[in-house]
């Protein structure tokens, strides 16, 4: 990772640690950018026993949360660092006294200078792994929880940031035939579904609404695999696609129930499962935490491959940044 993140990343956490009070963790953001935080704020939920809630910007805004004040940390993402609602809910946290913390590809940007904390991170096919947004996302997240609760543990988190390139390269060779025959096999479907749970949820989600109804023009939905029995199974049937990730850790045993299920009645599904994965580099004790990144890694390979065969590139939008909304 580049210095100037992990400067950044360490003003911010020196920042949250010198609070004599914390009573909440806020994540705020929008689309694809509030997906990639919900692991952080499962693995908050999971790890320290302060309070981490995960809102979508402009529900922040309106919803105005009574504890949100002084002794709350609001951390919020925008890649493009335009987002309004995004920056509109930096700017209340901030009025409220909140330490905010934003994450963001584009320095200097409304949403920049709306934080008191900025964090840059890099982008493009040329960027090293480490200064991603998931990344640095992570290295924030790990230095937060050794701050308020200093364990061995966040360290190794910490640690298996500078190898997560390797596993994420390896997991995409894994499936790479998979995904290839997917991509031309399902490539004319018009409703896919898909599913996860726990820290993989949010993967789930984010390609449901970002990389197939965003990106592909594809119907979807993204089912939590702990939702899948109370509703959603009654449109389980053999010509319907699921697309499935099975997590690690605590609780992969609904997705293993969902899937089980699942594969009797439907004859098109594709299983990305997490315990297959190579984490070598990746302490044990934080695997469950970092599958996500493996498995969104995964999962934007056969985005590629759908647009492929679609012959419908990832960046044509009818209505997104086109017109007034």
């Amino acid at each position: 990772m580049r210095q100037e993140h992990i400067d950044q990343i360490n003003t911010a956490v020196a920042a949250v640690a010198a609070k004599e009070v914390i009573n909440h963790f806020y994540f705020v953001a929008c689309g694809g950018s509030q997906a990639f935080m919900m692991p952080a704020q499962y693995t908050f939920d999971r790890e320290i026993s302060i309070p981490a809630s995960i809102y979508s910007s402009n529900e922040f805004v309106h919803r105005a949360p009574k504890a949100l004040g002084p002794d709350s940390v609001v951390i919020t993402c925008s890649h493009s660092g335009n987002t309004p609602e995004t920056v509109k809910a930096t700017e209340v946290a901030r009025e409220k006294g909140a330490l905010t913390i934003a994450l963001s590809h584009l320095e200097d940007s409304p949403l920049w200078n709306a934080a008191e904390y900025p964090i840059h991170y890099d982008w493009g096919k040329e960027a090293d792994a480490s200064d991603l947004n998931k990344a640095v996302l992570y290295y924030l997240m790990f230095s937060i929880l050794n701050a308020v609760n200093p364990c061995e543990k966040y360290e190794k988190g910490i640690a298996s940031v500078a190898n997560l390139n390797d596993a994420i390269e390896k997991a995409k060779a894994q499936y790479a035939d998979t995904v290839k025959a997917w991509g031309s096999k399902y490539k004319r479907e018009q409703m896919i579904y898909t599913m996860g749970s726990g820290a993989c949820y949010g993967e789930a989600y984010s390609f449901a609404i970002c990389l197939l109804m965003e990106m592909q023009w594809i119907h979807s939905h993204a089912i939590h695999s702990g939702e899948y029995f109370h509703g959603p199974f009654e449109v389980t049937d053999f010509d319907v696609p699921f697309i499935i990730i099975e997590g690690i850790g605590a609780t992969r045993p609904l997705d293993e129930r969902a899937y089980s299920f699942c594969q009797k009645y439907s004859d098109k599904i594709m299983l990305v499962d997490a315990e297959t994965f190579d984490m070598t580099g990746i302490d044990e004790e934080v695997r469950e935490y970092f599958a996500p990144l493996l498995a969104g890694a995964v999962l934007r390979s056969l985005a590629d491959a759908f647009a492929y065969e679609r012959g419908h590139d990832l960046s044509v939008r009818r209505y997104m940044w086109r017109m007034e909304y």
